[in-house]
């Protein structure tokens, strides 16, 4: 976690020009790059996360989904529309802080999930298992 509070705070929230990625930028040097993919399937949502543990659901398929708006919820976090349309996630600055600090994890955690579920990154590939 971050040393103080003030330091969770994006000074600077922006999406690149394809729309992929959403580049977050701290006080100091310190700098996120976020895929949309990696936002999408990690969206804080009750979609996304189920309304306790063990209900999540996983998702699959949105290797090609891309960030259609952001906007600035409250003083603590930002609402991003997906271009699938998901739009219920709030990403609040200790959260957004989390996914980048803790990238190389969460995002090989997912991997190993999706592979043990047999399902794709890519929309409309189905795994078959050949045991």
């Amino acid at each position: 976690m971050a040393d103080n509070l003030d330091s969770l705070v994006p000074k600077r929230i922006a999406v690149n020009e394809a729309k992929d990625c959403l580049s977050i930028h701290y006080q100091g040097d310190l700098r996120y790059q976020l895929a949309a993919e990696y936002l999408r399937v990690l969206s804080p949502s009750a979609e996304v996360r189920g309304h306790g543990p063990g209900q999540e659901v996983l998702q699959f398929g949105k290797r090609q989904v891309t960030i259609r708006s952001i906007a600035k919820s409250g003083n603590y976090a930002i609402q991003i529309t997906f271009s699938d349309g998901h739009d219920s996630g709030i990403f609040t600055w200790d959260y957004l802080y989390e996914l980048g600090a803790d990238y190389d994890n969460k995002w090989a955690a997912y991997l190993e999930t999706l592979r043990q579920a047999g399902q794709s990154r890519d929309p409309d590939t189905q795994v078959v298992k050949l045991v």
